[in-house]
């Protein structure tokens, strides 16, 4: 059977890696965890290092996109004669990454090329909601599809969906494009119910400049695609 490797974007998240790290290594299946360091200031590399994680640092920040890229890269160069599939989570799910394996399962049995995962369990956030509207919108126009959680970085695929979806989308676009790619591809890709929770975005400058870059990068990707 297929492994699956965990690949983890992590910036600045020295409090959180670890514990998404031991929990990502639970995962039944899962026999390789790759934690891109991207650009970070404080110990983050370190931590995923000590809680069992290969660690692949970028010098500087590059972006969501790019750490995704060096992560699927730095698998590839780890992989036996079968591909893993990869398994995409953010840095700060902590100990609710234990839930992923509904992600997983569906890849696995080959009922899905993609899966994307839909939180049950949803945190308030700062924001109004503008940049997912955007997202959803765009997809479905694009694809005839309207996701519920488009945005969502949690996903599932298969190394022939991820090549095929190259090269990503840049920055925080990379889950829009992704999606559509694979569906104007005929890959199949499928939402997946899950209990994971992740950091809420505040209401602060920072995450008003946050929630900026992610609008730009998303409609950059959907003018893109048009």
């Amino acid at each position: 059977m297929t492994g699956t490797a965990a690949i983890i974007p992590a910036k600045d998240e020295g409090d959180r890696i670890g514990a998404t790290v031991a929990a990502v290594l639970a995962l039944p299946g899962v026999d390789l965890v790759v934690v891109v360091d991207d650009g970070s200031a404080d110990q983050t590399g370190r931590v995923a290092k000590a809680a069992g994680a290969r660690v692949v640092r970028h010098s500087h920040n590059r972006g969501k996109a790019a750490a995704m890229e060096s992560g699927a890269h730095a698998v590839r160069l780890l992989d036996g004669e079968e591909p893993r599939h990869l398994l995409f989570l953010d840095a700060d799910l902590g100990e609710t990454a234990r839930t992923a394996v509904p992600l997983i399962e569906p890849v696995v049995a080959g009922e899905a090329d993609m899966t994307i995962a839909v939180f049950v369990t949803r945190v308030k956030l700062g924001g109004h909601g503008f940049v997912v509207r955007l997202a959803r919108e765009g997809v479905e126009r694009a694809t005839g599809w309207a996701p519920a959680q488009p945005l969502n970085g949690q996903r599932c695929l298969t190394r022939a969906a991820f090549e095929a979806a190259r090269p990503l989308a840049r920055g925080f676009g990379v889950e829009t494009g992704l999606t559509i790619d694979l569906l104007r591809k005929g890959f199949r890709v499928r939402e997946v119910p899950v209990e994971m929770a992740h950091r809420a975005t505040g209401t602060d400058w920072r995450a008003q400049l946050h929630r900026a870059r992610q609008f730009r990068d998303v409609a950059r990707a959907l003018l893109a695609r048009r």
